[in-house]
């Protein structure tokens, strides 16, 4: 554990597999009435929030603490200041579970204690390195921010917070589309060089497009989820993501399930606009949209980039063994298996086949880059 706090990917990503793989059998008990967890938010609101705010946005930040050192040339934040950040995450989720306790006022300041302390940090070390091209990104989780104060204070009122829910997805789903739209294709022609193999299109017009429509798709999406010209505009971004997908030549990597699953998770985004698009004429449930892209997108990219980034910032090899395989494989198969539940007439048995494939890989990850996360760097072979 000497290395925990090296490296702001280290602590992050472990807390985001621990708590993520736990957030799902937490929430079912308490949906079951095996046990009580956060009546003050009701069960389904706190599984909500903490899947979006505990889980995806720590794997964010472990991305961000990871990433801003390369984008401005300075040293990652290390040691006791990390410590102190991953201490304020602890302290948010302890006082999510102790609402009814302490208050929802206080539950919420701890809460949103942690995004503001990793804003705060990135915003720094992004002036400080001149590096103005990255405040897009910083931008987009101040938004997060901004959802996630919707959220409580929806919650203190007694109002649904629905909004604030949509609106936090639709944020992980444009950073997603504007992180992933430079890391696969670059993680991509990379690995095609060393073959010898065609390289994936630069980035272009059909790039340009594509983030514009998935922007425009999203704002209405949160605003009216229900509008058939949110369903008109998620058609567009949809068949615009598949292109930019499609040039990308994710076939070509699927000898390498370490870079293969970054383009079956990037593909779940498109596939969630079809959903929406689909929906005002086939009815797909909106429950099937949500977990497209929350399980499916955000769960598979974050699982993708916190194995690459583990593997890649401890000096390892860039491979994906079989147990790394088959954690892939399980969080692929909960997104599908989630996505598919509300239309079929055995809804509860594939909800717990996927919660159990959810909780499976993301505890799996915890447990196997256990030693990789805590240990020392090793030297880089390849």
């Amino acid at each position: 554990m000497g290395h925990i706090f090296d490296q702001g990917f280290r602590p992050f990503f472990l807390l985001a597999g621990l708590w993520g793989g736990l957030t799902v059998p937490l929430w079912l008990a308490s949906h079951g009435g095996i046990v009580e967890i956060a009546p003050a938010y009701g069960d389904r609101n706190w599984h909500a929030h903490e899947l979006l705010f505990g889980y995806a946005a720590t794997a964010v930040a472990g991305f961000l603490l990871t990433a801003i050192p390369n984008w401005t040339g300075r040293l990652p934040v290390k040691g006791w200041p990390l410590a102190a950040l991953a201490g304020i995450w602890v302290a948010g989720r302890v006082a999510m579970l102790s609402a009814g306790a302490i208050g929802l006022v206080a539950a919420a300041i701890s809460d949103l204690a942690f995004l503001g302390a990793l804003i705060a940090i990135a915003i720094r070390e992004i002036i400080r390195g001149h590096n103005w091209r990255n405040l897009v990104v910083i931008g987009l989780v101040v938004l997060l921010f901004i959802a996630n104060t919707l959220f409580h204070v929806s919650v203190a009122t007694g109002a649904q917070p629905d909004f604030a829910l949509r609106m936090a997805i639709a944020t992980f789903i444009m950073l997603i589309v504007l992180i992933g739209g430079r890391i696969v294709p670059s993680f991509t022609r990379n690995w095609l060089a060393k073959r010898g193999s065609k390289p994936p299109a630069s980035f272009g017009r059909i790039d340009r497009i594509a983030m514009v429509a998935s922007a425009l798709a999203l704002v209405t999406w949160v605003t009216m989820p229900f509008a058939t010209s949110t369903a008109t505009l998620a058609a567009v971004a949809s068949l615009a993501l598949l292109l930019r997908l499609a040039r990308w030549r994710g076939w070509a990597t699927f000898r390498e399930p370490l870079l293969l699953v970054l383009h079956l998770g990037y593909l779940f985004v498109p596939l969630g606009f079809l959903a929406i698009a689909a929906g005002p004429w086939a009815a797909v449930p909106n429950g099937s949209v949500i977990h497209l892209w929350t399980v499916g997108a955000i769960g598979t990219i974050t699982l993708a980039v916190m194995t690459r980034a583990s593997l890649g910032h401890t000096g390892r090899m860039l491979t994906a063994s079989s147990v790394t395989t088959v954690l892939y494989a399980a969080m692929i198969g909960a997104a599908l298996l989630r996505a598919l539940a509300p239309v079929t007439t055995i809804y509860a048995e594939l909800l717990l086949l996927s919660a159990a494939a959810w909780s499976a890989a993301l505890l799996g990850f915890a447990v196997a880059f256990w030693p990789v996360l805590t240990g020392p760097r090793r030297v880089a072979t390849a």
